[in-house]
């Protein structure tokens, strides 16, 4: 992909070097515990807000410090940074261009690049879980060591990586135009058939990934030989029997979540082929 020099979106919130092990309880303290400290504070004379600071530890870390300093990042994640940025930028070049198309208009998501664990409004999650998109707070949640996990997977290459993020950012449409809510209801409504539901929803933000691809190629001509081969091959790589398979596991169709190799390859070339958000509909 050619995409030095292209423009970086500013919907980014870098938090990289906070991570650490969140406790998922928000800091919370007691009503025994402000007492203890109310009591403390008329024995000593002791402002009670610098102990309650002291006791609550000011942070909802429990294995690292926000303040401490951050690691020197390499010159190689620095890279890997401005690229998730400038695809990110990409998708809201052409989806803005889409739905004024369509008579609407694209809210954009944010992004969290992160590393360690993470806090959303979908609650706490860690880097080794992969990226993902909360419909909370309408944001991405990237950690950029997950490009070098589909490498290991057989998923090199730069519009590999593009693909991942592009399809997140199709979740961000599912979100908005109340397919995600939709299908939820239907899992409520339907639990033993709630896989099926989730297959069927990840298949179609393959397919939006897809459309992004074909749209953001009229629009920059960045796309170089064998991108297109990196992205079917990512979609391959993290198909859910490819990754039982890898794992030594039996492939469980039953157990699927994101379909299968051969699913997510047929969904992410319609969209690339189409270019169009209405050949996407898995759900027929």
């Amino acid at each position: 992909m050619r995409w030095k020099g292209q423009r970086q979106s500013s919907n980014v919130e870098d938090r990289r070097g906070r991570g650490g092990r969140l406790t998922g309880k928000g800091g919370k303290m007691g009503i025994g515990t402000i007492v203890m400290v109310i009591v403390i504070s008329v024995i000593t004379g002791k402002n009670p807000l610098s102990l309650l600071q002291m006791v609550g530890g000011g942070s909802q870390q429990n294995s690292s410090s926000v303040n401490s300093a951050p690691a020197q990042r390499s010159p190689q994640e620095e890279q890997l940074a401005a690229f998730a940025k400038t695809v990110l930028a990409s998708t809201e070049d052409a989806w803005n261009a889409e739905f004024k198309r369509r008579n609407s208009s694209y809210p954009a998501p944010g992004m969290v690049i992160f590393d360690g664990d993470v806090r959303s409004a979908c609650g706490v999650n860690s880097e080794r879980t992969g990226p993902f998109y909360c419909p909370g707070d309408q944001k991405l949640y990237l950690a950029l060591s997950f490009f070098n996990q589909l490498r290991r997977m057989g998923a090199p290459g730069d519009f590999a990586q593009a693909y991942v993020i592009a399809h997140e950012v199709g979740h961000h449409i599912q979100n908005i135009t109340g397919t995600e809510k939709k299908m939820r209801q239907m899992q409520r409504r339907d639990p033993a058939n709630a896989n099926e539901y989730s297959v069927l929803l990840e298949l179609q933000a393959d397919c939006y990934a897809g459309v992004w691809a074909a749209l953001s190629q009229k629009q920059k001509n960045w796309l170089e030989n064998g991108d297109v081969e990196e992205g079917l091959q990512a979609a391959a790589s993290i198909g859910d029997d490819t990754l039982q398979k890898n794992a030594g596991r039996r492939v469980n169709v039953e157990s699927f979540t994101h379909g299968s190799s051969q699913q997510r390859v047929r969904w992410l070339r319609q969209g690339m082929s189409t270019g169009d958000l209405g050949q996407c509909d898995t759900f027929k």
